[in-house]
């Protein structure tokens, strides 16, 4: 289990007056730094705000952008929306998840470095087909743009 940085979390506490109601906040603040809501943090965080955990694994729940599960330094979206489907966005995924050694059933690479998320949608039809890693959209993939881009992210290109 990773350790979180308490003074990290205090600070971000700190900032939102420890405030229960800003709890959305404050859970997208750590997300933002660890890229995931790690349970250490969870608990500390519920304890300083004066929230049970089940409220706060609730929240975590409830709300799709938040993840309990840690991700790679590279989140890979894969757009699977109707222009994207139509322009073969399974290609690409299927390279994607070859060059990153994941699969359906393991999102994130061994490594760390690559974790892949199927999306309904990025809004970005007419680019399509859409891969999105981190907050860059890559428009008009193609398997072999998708490798290499992750041989580019790797370092390798």
């Amino acid at each position: 289990m990773e350790t979180v940085d308490q003074k990290f979390i205090d600070s971000v506490l700190e900032k939102y007056d420890n405030d229960k109601a800003r709890i959305i906040a404050i859970m997208q603040d750590v997300q933002e730094q660890y890229r995931y809501l790690p349970q250490e943090a969870l608990e500390y965080i519920a304890k300083k705000v004066g929230m049970s955990e089940s409220k706060l694994y609730g929240v975590a729940t409830f709300y799709g952008n938040f993840s309990l599960d840690a991700k790679g330094k590279y989140v890979l979206k894969v757009c699977r929306g109707t222009a994207c489907h139509v322009r073969k966005s399974s290609t690409v995924l299927q390279a994607l998840y070859d060059a990153t050694g994941t699969d359906e059933h393991k999102p994130t690479s061994d490594d760390g470095l690559f974790t892949l998320e199927i999306v309904s949608c990025l809004g970005a039809c007419g680019l399509s087909p859409v891969v999105m890693v981190n907050e860059t959209v890559h428009p008009a993939m193609t398997p072999e743009k998708a490798r290499a881009l992750v041989a580019e992210l790797r370092g390798e290109a």
